[in-house]
């Protein structure tokens, strides 16, 4: 069954994106990673938000022709919105999280689904449906911007640790 994986580039202080969602910040940090290129053949499907999906996004320009990673990957991609954009290649508009999660899940089929956006990746832990979190840690400190993990008053969420970086979520 597939796994719903929230994997990230983020500063060392803690912020996948700069002020004001800008992710500019990220591309002189872009190329080979033998993680990422581990990694992108075991997803199956993409679950994005839609401040992601139509954001600055440092690989801009790809994601009209439904390619994600610099465009190393192709394959159907689940935006939660209650704002369809246009229409694009292996791109499907969903208004509610569990529709959602059950699309793309059945869509990578027993691959990943890998969770692009804080926002929709705190919607996931939230419902308990987010099994795996990746960071990749950048060496620049942003010192504001948007956090990889934000809970107003502070939630604890345990992790168990699978391999340097990468965590299973523990329910």
């Amino acid at each position: 069954m597939a796994k719903l994986l929230y994997a990230f580039s983020c500063s060392v202080d803690g912020f996948i994106a700069g002020p004001g969602g800008d992710m500019s910040w990220l591309t002189p940090y872009l190329g080979p990673d033998p993680l990422v290129d581990e990694l992108i053949p075991r997803i199956g499907a993409l679950l994005v938000g839609r401040r992601t999906y139509g954001g600055d996004d440092p690989h801009r320009g790809t994601e009209g022709e439904g390619k994600a990673f610099g465009g190393g990957w192709e394959g159907p991609q689940f935006v939660l919105t209650h704002r369809p954009a246009a229409a694009a290649p292996d791109v499907t508009f969903v208004g509610d999280l569990e529709e959602a999660v059950t699309a793309a899940k059945e869509a990578a089929g027993g691959k990943y689904v890998n969770v692009l956006g804080a926002g929709i990746a705190r919607q996931c832990l939230e419902a308990g449906t987010l099994d795996e979190i990746l960071a990749l840690p950048v060496p620049v400190l942003l010192g504001d911007g948007v956090r990889m993990f934000g809970h107003p008053g502070g939630r604890t969420i345990r992790l168990e640790v699978l391999r340097p970086n990468w965590y299973r979520v523990v329910r």
